[in-house]
């Protein structure tokens, strides 16, 4: 029997029966095989590809792991329950899981895909103050995210080129967040279907556009683009001049940019550069509380609030011994991914 199409009026759990289905019959197993892979009844499993049951996570992640999607049914989940992405996005993300290539041009952060969690909960956070989004759903924002970044260790990897304005670079979430950012970049450059250049400001009133765009190939090979306004992002597929004229821009981007070694030596001294703002030696906390998040089995950690931009936490069972210093921003980004579960149960 052919699968049903889906239209853009299908419930979130239809959308995600539909890709299960999908991705099982890819894999040719059967719902009770598929089942007993993931510890899960095949009865549950025909229940949510109808729509007629909502998917728990940890069932999607568990059938992530086994059908070998790169995180793709976790991320649609998370794209399904947000209600703070702006329009059209998740329209462009059902396009950059298929993508077998990207060219992607940023301004002003780093581009999604790869941004640290303590760097987008910073960007994130700082959207919910100001009343952008409603605090209470910035976790769904940064989970969808995250689960996105599983696109750059998928199998087949697609081609990606990013090329970012140096004003990518600038401080954001303090020391802290942007030395582990810049780490982020490094070890991203290293993979062999990445390219990572920086546009550097010397390149003044040369610079040819002042927005960011995407662009992105469908399995056929067939290149559309992605461009955000303030309300809204868009996914442009008919109009093939102005396809084409980006992809002119973006060829003129990656020409001039700084080649793959300087953009990389580049990050590296705007690294050394946050290092030395480490304020490590002025964090002497003279007062120590034990972490609500310590699961009173033996395991327990302090920490010593109070301090600006910088948590220090120690072992409680060794205080005179080696301690670590946490960004404010990072440490409440790990907090936020204990509460959401993403680091398991002890």
């Amino acid at each position: 029997m052919p699968e049903p199409e889906l239209d853009s009026t299908a419930s979130p759990n239809k959308v995600i029966g539909v890709q299960l289905r999908r991705f099982r019959k890819a894999r040719g197993l059967t719902q009770v095989e598929l089942g007993e892979l993931i510890n899960y009844s095949d009865s549950l499993i025909s229940l949510i590809e109808t729509g007629a049951r909502p998917a728990p996570l940890n069932l999607l992640r568990r059938a992530d792991k086994v059908l070998d999607t790169c995180g793709a049914l976790e991320l649609l989940y998370w794209s399904t329950k947000s209600s703070t992405l702006i329009g059209g996005f998740f329209a462009y993300i059902e396009h950059e899981t298929k993508a077998t290539a990207l060219k992607i041009y940023e301004l002003n952060v780093i581009p999604g895909l790869l941004q640290t969690r303590s760097y987008a909960s910073a960007l994130i956070n700082a959207a919910a103050r100001r009343g952008e989004i409603p605090e209470d759903r910035a976790i769904e924002r940064l989970n969808v995210r995250m689960a996105r970044q599983s696109i750059l260790y998928r199998e087949p990897s697609p081609s990606i080129h990013i090329v970012m304005d140096e004003s990518c670079l600038r401080p954001v979430g303090g020391p802290f967040v942007m030395a582990e950012q810049l780490r982020r970049l490094e070890s991203v450059a290293d993979l062999p279907h990445v390219t990572l250049q920086i546009a550097p400001f010397s390149l003044g009133e040369h610079v040819p556009t002042t927005m960011q765009f995407t662009l992105l190939t469908s399995p056929d090979d067939k290149w559309m683009a992605y461009l955000e306004t303030i309300q809204r992002g868009y996914v442009e597929r008919d109009d093939e001049e102005q396809i084409r004229s980006l992809a002119r821009t973006y060829d003129w981007l990656q020409a001039q940019a700084l080649s793959c070694e300087d953009s990389l030596s580049l990050i590296r001294t705007r690294l050394k550069e946050f290092h030395a703002m480490f304020p490590i030696a002025a964090a002497k906390p003279t007062s120590w509380l034990k972490s609500s998040y310590s699961n009173g089995g033996g395991q327990c950690v302090e920490v010593a609030p109070g301090l600006p931009g910088v948590l220090p936490v120690r072992d409680s069972k060794d205080p005179h011994g080696p301690q670590l210093a946490f960004g404010s921003d990072a440490w409440q980004s790990f907090i936020s991914g204990v509460k959401a579960g993403d680091f398991g149960t002890v």
